[in-house]
């Protein structure tokens, strides 16, 4: 198994960005995760984080309350995938992911209820 998997978001109209997964993160979570791929879901957005609903469950995984900027995470509370692209630190805590590596810029002109998918780079 690779310890680091790339992954693909694609936000309708606006474009895609780029992230990875790392299994020591959270393995549970991000192997979970990975099985289901692709998910998509309508966008939410909470100070500097988007955040989508997707059909995965997990409990809390060396839950994080502070995460960098640029970091993907599940809010196990709200069943969500969230990109945090400022310097928001999450509702309540998260299970770390990985990072967007390329184009994160682009999560600052989400909408509220655009469509984005997750898939398998």
């Amino acid at each position: 198994m690779e310890s680091r998997v790339k992954v693909r978001f694609v936000v309708e109209g606006l474009g895609e960005a780029e992230g990875e997964f790392a299994r020591f993160l959270s393995p549970r979570t991000v192997d979970g995760l990975l099985r289901k791929l692709p998910v998509d879901g309508r966008a939410a957005l909470w100070k500097e984080e988007v955040y989508f609903k997707v059909p995965f469950e997990m409990g809390a995984e060396k839950p994080k309350s502070k995460v960098d900027t640029g970091a993907i995470a599940f809010w196990p509370v709200g069943s969500a995938i969230c990109v945090f692209y400022g310097k928001t630190q999450p509702y309540s805590p998260v299970n770390l992911l990985g990072n967007i590596t390329k184009n994160l810029d682009l999560f600052k002109s989400v909408k509220e209820g655009q469509h984005i998918s997750l898939t398998h780079l």
